[in-house]
């Protein structure tokens, strides 16, 4: 597996150090990982001309990624990933008010709350498989219930396959939504526009979400409007269409759902980092693949696996280069864009779809898998 080495990330406001994890394979191929937020910082990858390309966006040291709490850049977000209308959560007939932190109103819950996953300093030790982090999430926090302990295992395999390995446990039932949100960039992460590059979803339905993104239990079909993705497209193809939906997020920010059809029938080790000494047992089955990406100007390619039900497919729309990228880079309006595998948006509302619901004492478990390659 991976070679691994730690470095200094600077520290936290309140003076806590922030480590830098780096994964790299026989490729040459590398992943930066900071346990601020467990956020990837990096994933530099050798392209079909011999240079290599580091095609995630991220911040030069970790107190910038605690200044920008409004991107997630990198993180992974939890306890719930995207939104939740009005912070409602009725779990086991009780209803929980969580934090407000999103909408036009400050009406709405998103990522988790002011201080998600992505906002927290976790404990990271490297593992033979890989990078293992984990964090304490107590009771009450963002207004879940439950004391939960989360664990995210990040490996890398020398066929550029990077895996993301979630478990969590509570000691109530709570709420349980994790996913990365990592923004990409397959022209380089200081390249500007994702526009040009093409995308493709396989998923032949999407959930209908209004003005605050907010799903109304719709499931509709993709056929014959923009959210067609099934095909390969140029992102910037229709992203500005007349289309209600589009127009609403400004662009691409929605749900899609992802075809029940398993794309790996049974694990081996070495694929998708599957290795049956993992202090973690690795899901062995039931990945679908959920997304295609792809440059032209490079020629690396993208592919997303998941065990979810759902992808949020975002194209950045609301990056304004508020922050100082790494190595002096800025990131604007549609300059990366992000494949959140997840349970839908606001399913608390919408017993018609899968529930990120935990029970007492179960374990939670999913895994995706971002893969690079060539065109």
């Amino acid at each position: 597996m991976a070679e691994i080495r730690k470095e200094a990330f600077g520290k936290t406001s309140d003076g806590r150090d922030i480590d830098l994890y780096t994964l790299r394979n026989t490729k040459g191929t590398e992943v930066k990982i900071t346990t601020f937020g467990a956020r990837i910082v990096g994933w530099r990858v050798m392209g079909p001309e011999a240079k290599f390309v580091d095609v995630v966006l991220g911040y030069a040291d970790g107190a910038t990624y605690e200044q920008d709490n409004d991107t997630a850049m990198g993180g992974i977000v939890g306890r719930h990933a995207n939104r939740i209308e009005g912070g409602k959560a009725v779990i086991g007939g009780k209803e929980y008010q969580l934090e407000l932190n999103t909408g036009s109103h400050q009406q709405n819950h998103i990522h988790g709350g002011f201080y998600g996953f992505h906002m927290k300093l976790w404990k990271a030790e490297p593992v033979y498989t890989g990078l293992k982090l984990t964090y304490h999430s107590p009771d009450g926090e963002g207004g879940y219930p439950g004391n939960m302990d989360v664990t995210v295992l990040y490996s890398l395999s020398n066929d550029n396959e990077l895996s993301i390995q979630y478990e969590a446990v509570s000691d109530q039932d709570t709420i349980c939504n994790l996913t990365n949100h990592t923004y990409f960039n397959l022209d380089g992460f200081d390249s500007g526009s994702i526009l040009d590059q093409n995308i493709q979803i396989f998923a032949d339905e999407y959930t209908w979400a209004d003005a605050e993104s907010l799903p109304d239990g719709r499931i509709l079909p993709v056929e014959g409007t923009p959210m067609d993705l099934r095909q390969p497209v140029r992102i910037g193809e229709h992203i500005d269409d007349d289309f209600d939906e589009l127009k609403m997020g400004c662009g691409y920010d929605h749900n899609w759902v992802i075809r029940d059809e398993p794309a790996v029938v049974e694990m081996k080790p070495g694929q998708f980092g599957f290795d049956p000494t993992c202090p973690i047992d690795y899901l062995k089955g039931g990945l679908k693949k959920a997304a295609y990406a792809a440059s032209d100007k490079t020629g690396i390619t993208l592919t997303c696996y998941t065990t979810q039900p759902g992808i949020q497919f975002y194209t950045g729309n609301f990056l304004d280069g508020s922050f100082p990228g790494k190595k002096g880079a800025t990131f604007p309006r549609r300059s990366g864009f992000a494949l959140e595998t997840q349970y839908f948006p606001n399913a608390l509302a919408h017993p018609n779809f899968p529930q990120p619901i935990l029970k007492k004492g179960e374990t939670w478990k999913a895994q995706t898998v971002y893969v690079l390659g060539e065109k």
